[in-house]
Order: C-alpha cells, then structure tokens, then sequence
C-alpha cells in the first residue's frame, strides 16, 4: 500500500507500530461494549501503562521518554483508530499534567510527573465552565490566599477524566478585578477536603470516557499547590491548549482512517446491480475525496508537531489549524463512510454509526472549530499588519 514517507525514526516507528497492535489487539475487540455501558476503560488504561505510552512526552528525568508533539501525535492517530473515547481518556491525562510540566517546580514534578508516566494515576484538566468555555476568561472559580494555604470556590463543567483522575490542573481567579489576568493555576488531588465530582454525564458519542464536573466548595490546598506565578493562569491555560491541539488534530486523523477503511472494505464486497459498489464512480469519488482530505490533515499535523518540537515560540495560530482543519475532515469522512455503508452504516452492528457520533465532539472540545478559526484570523490580522 502506498503511503507517504514521513521519514520516522526507529523509535518513531516503533511507538506506531507498539499503539497500532494495542488498538488493534485491545481496543477494537472491546469498543462496542464500551460504548454501549459507558464503561471507563481501566483495563485498557492498564495495557497503555504497560506499554511505557504514558510517559511518551514526559521528560526522562522524571520517567518518561522524553518525545515531543509529534511523537504524541503519532501515538494517538493509532489509538485513535481503535476508538477515540479510549483515546481521549489517555490524552486527557497528558492534557492535565501539562501545567506541571510547563511551568511546575522542580518539587511538584518530581512528585507528580513518575506517577503519571508509569501509568499509575490518571490527570484531568480543569478550566470549563458554565460561563466560561470558548470564553476561558470568563472563569468564576476563585482561590483565596489565606496565608499558608489556598481555599478554592467554584465549579468546573465537562471536565474529561474527572472523577477518575486523582491529579487535577484547575483554573482559578486569585485576583478577579484583573480580568484574565487574575487568573492562576492549582493543582488539586483527589481526597482533598472539599473536593467533590458531579454525576456522570450521558453523551451522545465519547461514551467511554468519563465526563463530570468538578466542585470545589472551601476545598483547602496546600500553598505550594500553584503552578508557576500568581497571575499567570490564563497564560498557563492558553500554552497548555496550544501544545494540545495537535493531538486533536491526530485523533481525527486515525479515526477518519478507520472510517475510510471501513468504507473501503463494504464497498468492495457490497454487490448492488450484479457488481460492487465500488464499481461506480459516485462512491469512487466519495472515497476519493475522503482518502485525499485525511492524507491532506495528517500532513499538516505532523508538520505542526515538528515545528512545535523544533522550538517554535508562537505556534498559536498553527495549533489551530491542526485542530480545526482535521476535525472538520473527520466530521464529513464519518458522515460519507455511514453513507457509503448505506443502511449497515446506521446500525449499531457496524461500527461507522460510533464513529460519526465520536466524531462531532472533536469539533467542540479544547476550544470549537469556530474559536479556532477566531484565532487564526487574529493572527493573521497581526501578521499583516506587522508588514
């Protein structure tokens, strides 16, 4: 089979190949049932710990591997072929650690950051809220200095992994008359006085993945809880989410693949007119198109990945691309491979009906398609006007 050489190390090669067979030996044989009893995937969590996949972008000194974006990117894109609820579930964990790694002490890596990379305990991400979710500045969860500790107010909303989770990143306002610029990064465990998670929540895709809000009422924390300066959270957040992106980029890359390739496979054995469906130029197309625009997306994420890696200082707008580009892609890819299925792909026996339902939360989570394309036009803006 043809495919373009991305020229990947051995060790590339390897993390590939490692997230393939475990997406395809562990996750697909189990993803239906999953999905169905929304089921969070321990076991599975367990098989990616095993397999040193938490500790891909961690840095060595604290027991990871030391890989970057792209190395992350290429992990998900194949776990992400297997089922993306799964998928989420294990990113999200990267997602709420990245504070830490970013801007963390050297003390509060040290405490955190193994557990995380072997797999012994799960992170989450907290900045949503019912007033703030594209608009991340409006936060209304405060953190109140009291002298040796922090008292934490405020709930945060469709936080990923929370309940499961046992590290949190949340988003605070220490200084509220300040705007975006009194917000602060905390990290709350779980056992922490005053810490509690809302009921699940029943979604229409991402069934697998534990979704639920997070409320903090007077919940104590000790001082060293903060994550790089007073004031800094916004700050925190944004590069957090920017580094991120490209790995939504990647998700919707492998499972727009696994579509496609669903939709391959009924159209070359579906017989209609004495022939297969394959034989006619509307679904030619149609799969044409689709094989084209998710060559075209993973492109652009692993092109941003690298940049991001090579140390890239702005990379704002890029993110964005590779979030919205490949998202809008997997989006019409499930949407065309249900079609190309025809009856079979709207029935829960085949799995096209998961995927077009996993796929429309890519569009709305880590910041919406629209948000994405604010920024990019943002930068733009600034770009041209700096000519």
């Amino acid at each position: 089979m043809a495919r373009v050489n991305y020229f990947l190390t051995e060790e590339q090669q390897m993390i590939v190949d490692l997230a393939r067979q475990i997406a395809e030996e562990k996750i697909v044989p189990v993803r239906a049932e999953l999905d169905e009893k929304e089921a969070f995937p321990w076991d599975l969590m367990k098989d990616l710990a095993q397999a040193d996949l938490f500790g891909i972008c961690i840095p060595e000194a604290y027991g990871g591997l030391g890989g970057g974006c792209f190395e992350q990117c290429l992990a998900v894109e194949q776990l992400a072929w297997g089922c993306i609820a799964v998928t989420t579930t294990y990113a999200a964990s990267f997602l709420g650690i990245t504070p830490v790694i970013l801007f963390g002490t050297e003390e509060q890596k040290r405490r955190y950051l193994p557990d995380i990379a072997g797999g012994k305990r799960l992170a989450a991400f907290g900045l949503t809220e019912t007033t703030a979710g594209s608009d991340a500045a409006g936060i209304q969860t405060t953190a109140e200095d009291r002298g040796d500790h922090w008292v934490l107010n405020g709930t945060k909303q469709w936080i990923t992994n929370a309940g499961e989770a046992e590290i949190y990143t949340v988003i605070a306002m220490t200084d509220p008359q300040k705007g975006a610029r009194g917000a602060s990064a905390f990290i709350v465990e779980k056992g922490d006085p005053g810490f509690a998670v809302g009921e699940k929540e029943h979604k229409m895709g991402l069934r697998a993945s534990s979704t639920r809000s997070l409320v903090l009422t007077d919940c104590r924390i000790p001082k060293d809880r903060l994550v790089g300066r007073r004031g800094q959270g916004y700050i925190v957040a944004l590069r957090t989410l920017d580094l991120a992106r490209p790995g939504i980029g990647a998700i919707a890359v492998g499972l727009a693949q696994a579509a496609l390739d669903a939709a391959v496979r009924h159209a070359q054995t579906r017989i209609q007119f004495g022939q297969p469906i394959m034989s006619f130029q509307a679904v030619q197309h149609m799969l044409a198109d689709m094989a084209t625009e998710i060559e075209a997306a993973r492109a652009l994420v692993y092109a941003v990945a690298r940049t991001i890696d090579a140390g890239a200082k702005d990379f704002a707008k890029l993110s964005a691309m590779a979030k919205v580009f490949p998202t809008d892609m997997a989006m019409r890819v499930t949407t065309d491979a249900v079609q190309v299925l025809g009856g079979y792909g709207y029935m829960k026996d085949y799995p096209v009906e998961k995927m077009m339902r996993d796929a429309k939360v890519l569009q709305i989570y880590e910041g919406t398609n629209q948000i994405q394309r604010n920024v990019i036009a943002q930068a733009l803006n600034k770009e041209y006007k700096a000519v």
